[in-house]
């Protein structure tokens, strides 16, 4: 497209749509009903494309694929684009997702739509920048440059403190992000380069390892969130738009746990495997805390949010076990909890565009009065418990299987997770499904329409496919992670070697 190869056109495909919503005058009832259509085509379109580059993409593959490369700032800081095993799952996740986002907001968005609308495509383009990018510089630059349309989608669009949340969530990740530049400076300074495919090629000293580590671990772990940066998570959540609230589990958690994947993992062996156990115990902490804070909550987005952060804490439990089953579970996990987590969100807008309200309190009984929204939401409502037969379980299952390779008690601590996700799931699942339709606000409640069973079903059949078929994501990210896994292996080796020889 333009020149450029496959990926330019995924980034650039937004970018275009936005512009054209940009060139709508006017703010009446028809410009707003043509954005939003607009927005619509152009999320459906830009899927389509994904479709043809993973027709393209070939799973036996281990290296990075669909390549572009152009002199951007300077001959060594490259305008680079490819993907592997890893990396397209996750822009296939975000095609995939954005439409759903579009049609959550048709009717819920009445102010400032054209600029709504704007907001999210110019969000696609950066989020598949930051899975496409193989320059380190280009990948920092869509990394940050996320923050500024969810940023506004929340300080904007969403709830009564709005502008706290937005402020939080901002600042939260910026400061992370600022130690991550400081540390592509360095590397720049030592390899020469910021092209990703040579830096996972060259050794850094096992004690700069520890530094670099440490500041690319404090972008990724906000981003994911890890505990104890967590905290700005639950209130961008609750004050966010239903659709803001999709895209910010469904795909911005994922960063963290792709940029651990991409740089931390392959270009910092040594010390990887000297923080895994730093990272087990967060992981473990955030598994057992955040589900017992789950269960005390009182608004339905916020116990959904707290849920995020423990199952974000078996993705990293799964990174760290730095072996097969372990890193294979994490990139099925994040792909699963993108697609049911993002459900759950819009069944939690479903009743909010109702009742207006998201106090489990103000709920009960609404099996009586909405059957088809009950069976939708138990579906879901297993998937995050991890059920099996439903996606859920997958992940949740190799990442714990990884772990116990790792270290058994890490395991044993971490399934306790699996049992407090249940309580708390279940907890709301019962307060807000069953009980006695005795609330005067409920007795005319509609059931799902035309567009949400649109917007639930495909979710719905993606979240059982996946639990009793899970091959098309292990089968994609399999020779990747085989690879990373090696090499990681090899590098281990040769500083035992190193050392050995030094004694």
């Amino acid at each position: 497209m333009f020149g450029f190869g496959i990926l330019s056109g995924l980034i650039l495909l937004p970018l275009v749509g936005a512009a054209f919503i940009l060139a709508l005058r006017g703010d009446d009832s028809a410009t707003q009903r043509n954005a939003r259509w607009a927005a619509l085509i152009t999320t459906l379109v830009t899927f389509g494309l994904s479709i043809v580059a993973w027709n393209r993409f070939d799973i036996a593959n281990p290296g990075f694929q669909l390549l572009e490369q152009k002199t951007w700032l300077s001959e060594t800081i490259l305008y680079k684009l490819g993907v592997d095993g890893i990396s397209m799952p996750f822009i296939l996740l975000t095609t995939f997702l954005m439409p759903f986002c579009i049609l959550a907001s048709w009717h819920s968005i009445e102010t400032r739509v054209r600029e709504y609308m704007i907001a999210f495509l110019v969000l696609e383009t950066l989020m598949i920048g930051v899975f496409a990018a193989l320059d380190v510089v280009l990948f920092y630059v869509f990394f940050e440059g996320g923050l500024i349309p969810m940023f506004l989608i929340i300080g904007i669009w969403g709830g009564k403190r709005r502008i706290y949340a937005s402020f939080k969530f901002f600042l939260y990740t910026l400061a992370g992000s600022l130690l991550m530049l400081l540390a592509i400076f360095v590397m720049y300074g030592v390899a020469g380069t910021t092209d990703i495919t040579v830096l996972l090629k060259t050794h850094f000293d096992p004690s700069m390892q520890k530094y670099l580590w440490l500041a690319f671990f404090a972008s990724f772990a906000v981003k994911m969130p890890m505990w104890p940066v967590h905290t700005w998570l639950p209130d961008a959540h609750v004050e966010a738009p239903t659709a803001g609230s999709v895209i910010l589990a469904g795909i911005l958690l994922k960063m963290g746990g792709y940029g651990f994947l991409r740089f931390s993992v392959p270009m910092f062996p040594d010390a990887s495997q000297y923080f895994a156990p730093l990272v087990f115990t967060l992981s473990i902490i955030a598994i057992i805390y955040t589900s017992l804070v789950a269960l005390v909550q009182e608004d339905i987005k916020k116990l959904i949010a707290y849920s995020s952060v423990a199952h974000m804490g078996f993705v990293t439990l799964g990174i760290f076990a730095l072996n097969q089953q372990g890193v294979q579970g994490a990139v099925f996990q994040m792909v699963s909890h993108g697609l049911v987590s993002g459900a759950l969100f819009l069944c939690v807008g479903v009743v909010y565009d109702r009742m207006h309200t998201r106090e489990i309190a103000a709920y009960g009984g609404l099996v009586n009065r909405m059957p088809l929204y009950a069976v939708a939401m138990l579906v879901f409502t297993m998937a995050n418990v991890g059920l099996p037969g439903t996606s859920g379980f997958v992940g949740e299952f190799l990442t714990l299987v990884g772990a116990y390779k790792a270290n058994s008690w890490v395991a044993l601590f971490a399934t306790t997770g699996v049992i407090l996700s249940a309580a708390y799931a279940l907890y709301l699942y019962r307060r807000v499904i069953f009980g006695v339709l005795d609330k005067p606000s409920l007795q005319s409640i509609k059931d799902l329409d035309a567009r949400e069973l649109v917007l639930l079903g495909p979710l719905l059949v993606l979240t059982i496919y996946y639990g009793v078929q899970p091959g098309p994501i292990l089968d994609a990210c399999a020779a990747s992670v085989t690879l990373l896994v090696k090499n990681f292996d090899a590098a281990i080796a040769a500083t035992k070697t190193a050392a050995l020889a030094l004694n």
